[in-house]
């Protein structure tokens, strides 16, 4: 659950090896792709973005709760249009995918909030400097990922329990 499931970093025999190596094909191959492809002016967000994702795996959110937290933190010129497409581009290269809410009891889609989990947790580990190792949360994504590899669509609920 440290370093993932990248294939090279599999045979990477030093740790210190593999986490370098995790940190730079997050920056110079996903980041650079997702620069160049979407023509990114505001690499900073995009930065902020991706560190609160890698921190918030598995708790649920959406885009205007990152927006308004975005404006919170004294953030300006930022518009809920952009998280919302730097979010569906970090989902198109393939970093992260998010998990629909499904309301248990009333059977029904709730449109928001969502999950976001990291298809790889290693490449989630590397951009946190390898911090931030929650185990319940970590091993959440871990199940997500695996189920999704194993053909099923998964989304994310809420089940009360009322104790009288």
């Amino acid at each position: 659950m440290t370093y993932g499931g990248m294939p090279f970093v599999v045979s990477i025999q030093e740790e210190q090896d593999k986490a370098a190596y995790l940190k730079n094909l997050f920056e110079q191959v996903y980041f650079r792709d997702i620069f160049e492809r979407y023509n990114i002016r505001r690499k900073d967000i995009l930065d902020s973005l991706v560190n609160f994702l890698a921190s918030s795996v598995g708790s649920l959110t959406n885009p205007q709760k990152i927006y308004d937290t975005f404006k919170s933190n004294g953030e300006k010129e930022l518009s809920l249009n952009t998280i919302s497409s730097y979010l569906s581009y970090l989902e198109d290269a393939f970093i992260v995918n998010m998990a629909e809410r499904y309301d248990i009891k009333g059977r029904k889609y709730i449109s928001t909030p969502q999950k976001y989990y990291f298809t790889d947790l290693g490449l989630r580990n590397a951009r946190l400097n390898f911090r931030q190792q929650e185990e319940t949360h970590l091993m959440e994504n871990a199940l997500y990922n695996e189920l999704l590899f194993r053909g099923y669509h998964v989304d994310v609920g809420v089940v009360e329990i009322r104790e009288r």
